[in-house]
């Protein structure tokens, strides 16, 4: 089930993939962009009728006070009791993330320093679909929560009859979101970050989706900030035959159930190891209802590398980069110092990802392909601003101004330079 890659060929492929553009999905995104500025609500109530199927004109686009009610009755006690484990899991992780303003004073008297705060307003694109990811939801909300947004609100597209899933509600209000829009898309995007007349505009905008989402996301960055440009999500599972076969099968299957989901093994354990792997896929694979999504991901970009030891493991693990990265050989400590790109590493046999897409603490909202070479997951610090706070004395500046003077002059900055000799006397 797996195909057997040679490595460097492998990463040739990869990285042909990744440099893919998209000019025709990106032409329709610029077009949809200009409709939500030009048109406001208009644009978002026909598109979404377009879309999603929703005459949203008489309910509105904001789910209603008695819509938060009924989805609350509708969800089960072990539903809030599992959804409450994750909100203290993860609030519990991203508060030590939370960073604190400084100052610091120089002998003559300079007072030097950083002011840190968070974002006014920030927007949380969830995906809908056939699967509602509210799990995302937490996993945005709750770090902006966290990071002290003073106002956090959540655009997610509607079913048919304009409803938003009663688990997607739910998840917001557990974790303090009060505004969910029924705006899902490229438009989504751009009511977040242009505002309409029900839509407030948003300072940051954070959450994954598909690649009119992304290509949205990338087209309004500048007067909004956003988290990142996330592809299709991938998993790369380092394995030296220690762990149980089935599970490991299990785990890669967890990611093929996502459309367009990477998976690849990396195994120093050989040509008999990727078999039994395979056929546990297959097996598994024909009792889940999403067979047909995971049988196309995994053929379409399902990958086994075989290695000759885990140093060179490492080295395929440094350059993919990836989203996810199950290590899951009899010392994992020993092997993550060796790992310096990679977006959420999940240890041993007792730690799958999914177990992290729900409730460990860490944000399931990752960087992909490849971006985790410069780019973290979802956490406090993509709320966070830092300004530079900057103090003189007289005492300091009459000392130090000269110097900055003479830079200035280098440059041929006039005016830079008499703004500091003005106050020289010169």
């Amino acid at each position: 089930m797996l195909k057997q890659w040679d490595p460097q060929a492998f990463l040739q492929f990869l990285d042909q993939r990744r440099s893919q553009f998209y000019p025709e999905i990106e032409a329709q995104v610029r077009a949809i962009l200009e409709r939500v500025r030009s048109e406001g609500d208009d644009a978002l109530y026909d598109l979404t009728r377009r879309f999603d199927g929703a005459d949203l004109r008489e309910a509105g686009l904001m789910v209603t006070e008695a819509e938060f009610a009924a989805a609350e009755a509708q969800v089960t006690e072990a539903f809030r009791a599992a959804l409450q484990v994750a909100v203290d899991n993860i609030a519990a992780f991203h508060r030590p993330q939370v960073p604190n303003s400084w100052f610091m004073t120089r002998p003559d008297g300079t007072i030097l320093g950083q002011q840190v705060r968070p974002v006014d307003r920030a927007g949380i694109y969830v995906p809908g679909g056939s699967a509602p990811l509210f799990s995302c939801l937490l996993m945005t909300a709750i770090p902006a929560v966290v990071a002290g947004v003073r106002e956090v609100i959540v655009c997610t597209p509607p079913d048919r009859e304009g409803r938003i899933d009663p688990h997607m509600l739910a998840a917001a209000r557990a974790c303090g979101v009060k505004a969910v829009y029924k705006v899902g898309g490229a438009q989504a995007i751009g009511a977040m970050a242009y505002g309409t007349a029900t839509v407030p505009r948003v300072d940051m905008i954070a959450g994954p989706g598909n690649y009119y989402v992304t290509l949205a996301k990338k087209l309004v960055f500048g007067p909004v900030g956003i988290d990142m440009l996330a592809g299709p999500t991938e998993v790369l599972a380092v394995d030296d035959g220690s762990v149980d076969a089935e599970w490991l099968a299990a785990d890669l299957l967890a990611q093929a159930e996502h459309p367009n989901g990477m998976v690849i093994l990396v195994t120093t354990a050989g040509h008999d190891r990727v078999a039994r792997i395979g056929e546990a896929m297959e097996r598994q694979t024909a009792a889940l209802p999403r067979a047909g999504t995971i049988s196309r991901s995994v053929a379409e970009l399902g990958a086994a590398l075989l290695v000759s030891s885990l140093r060179e493991a490492a080295d395929i693990v440094n350059a993919v980069g990836p989203e996810h990265l199950e290590v899951n050989v009899a010392d994992p400590w020993a092997f993550l110092p060796m790992v310096r790109h990679a977006g959420s590493i999940f240890m041993g046999p007792w730690t799958p990802e999914p177990i992290g897409d729900y409730i460990a603490g860490p944000s399931n909202v990752i960087p992909t392909e490849g971006t985790a070479r410069y780019a973290s997951p979802v956490n406090v610090e993509t709320f966070i601003k830092r300004s530079a706070v900057t103090c003189y004395s007289e005492a300091a500046f009459r000392a130090q101004a000269p110097h900055a003077v003479q830079l200035a002059l280098t440059e041929d900055l006039q005016a830079h330079a008499g703004a500091m000799q003005v106050r020289l006397g010169k």
